[in-house]
């Protein structure tokens, strides 16, 4: 025989759902740096700059044209961030002795390995674009 829930037993269930859901929705949704799509190809064999570990170039594009930063972080893995500030989006990062990236505006730091925050004001790392070699070119996604 069938059992009736009780009002409170659906109730229960339902705070239940509503939590899981709250939690389990994209974390990324949280990020301040807002997401916009992101499609280059650099040629290794013209852009010095990233021909020795620890290189770097800027790239035009990004949030609100604020730019991305790739960075070489081995012989074959490579580091794309959005240079926009997570603390204060309409601001962006420098990259002046790397692999640290900075603010000028909020003094935050960021590590160009992962982009993780290292001082300054800011909670969130950069945001991140998926960097992808292909000799003799890396490929900037997201």
């Amino acid at each position: 025989m069938l059992r009736m829930l009780s009002c409170a037993t659906y109730l229960k269930v339902a705070m239940l759902f509503c939590t899981f859901l709250f939690y389990s929705c994209d974390k990324d949704k949280q990020h301040p740096v807002p997401y916009v799509r992101v499609d280059y190809r650099i040629n290794l064999e013209t852009t010095y700059a990233l021909n020795s570990i620890g290189g770097w170039v800027f790239l035009s594009g990004g949030y609100d044209y604020n730019g991305i930063v790739v960075y070489r972080l081995s012989e074959d893995e490579f580091r794309a961030f959005d240079r926009t500030c997570t603390y204060n989006i309409s601001e962006r990062i420098v990259v002046e002795e790397p692999p640290i990236a900075e603010c000028k505006d909020c003094e935050s730091s960021y590590l160009l390995i992962d982009g993780s925050v290292v001082d300054g004001p800011a909670i969130y790392p950069l945001r991140q674009y998926q960097a992808r070699l292909d000799y003799p070119y890396v490929y900037i996604t997201n």
